[in-house]
């Protein structure tokens, strides 16, 4: 695995009990907290400052996982925050400034940029999110562009079997993560 500090010399933090693929690129203020689960070839850079030279972190919390090919960076002068037991699945783009709050989903090949997500938002694949916070508990469908607040009006609620989604995908990468540990001699 690649662990870099950033030009400003700040060097990823990753907690014993968290799981990196050792194909994935971790540069900067990265913080990874414990139990995460960062897949193969996920890219997470904290590395651009802003116009005072400071690099916000890209905080990763408890038990949220960062699948294949995911890349989380943030313009300078800004930040991530992925919530605890979130989800952010195989070549989904966060780009800060964003926050995703905790028991989110974000899946396949979606974008999440220059916004917020409440907890427990579910937005499937292929989907874009910009400049807007979607509220707690809502449902962004596969395919969709939600760029304006009239398009956030317009989301459903998740539905059970969402949650039950969300639920079972987080659980199955607390687990990845145990496991890879173990395979490599940690705490898992």
């Amino acid at each position: 695995m690649s662990f870099e500090p950033n030009p400003s010399g700040d060097c990823p933090r990753v907690s014993p009990t968290a799981f990196v693929h050792p194909t994935a690129t971790v540069i900067g203020r990265v913080i990874i907290e414990d139990g995460v689960y960062v897949g193969p070839q996920a890219v997470l850079r904290a590395d651009e400052p802003g116009e005072d030279g400071l690099v916000w972190p890209v905080i990763v919390a408890e038990q949220a996982n960062v699948q294949d090919g995911a890349i989380v960076h943030a313009l300078g002068g800004t930040g991530v925050t992925i919530g605890l037991r979130s989800s952010i699945a195989h070549a989904a783009v966060i780009h800060g400034p964003c926050e995703i709050g905790d028991d989110c989903f974000v899946g396949f090949n979606s974008v999440v940029f220059d916004a917020t997500l409440g907890d427990g938002v579910v937005v499937m694949h292929h989907a874009l999110v910009e400049g807007v916070d979607v509220p707690d508990g809502l449902h962004v469908p596969s395919m969709t562009a939600v760029c304006d607040e009239h398009e956030v009006r317009r989301l459903s609620p998740r539905t059970p079997e969402m949650i039950a989604f969300a639920a079972k995908v987080a659980q199955t990468n607390i687990r990845f993560a145990k496991d890879g540990l173990r395979r490599a001699g940690g705490t898992g």
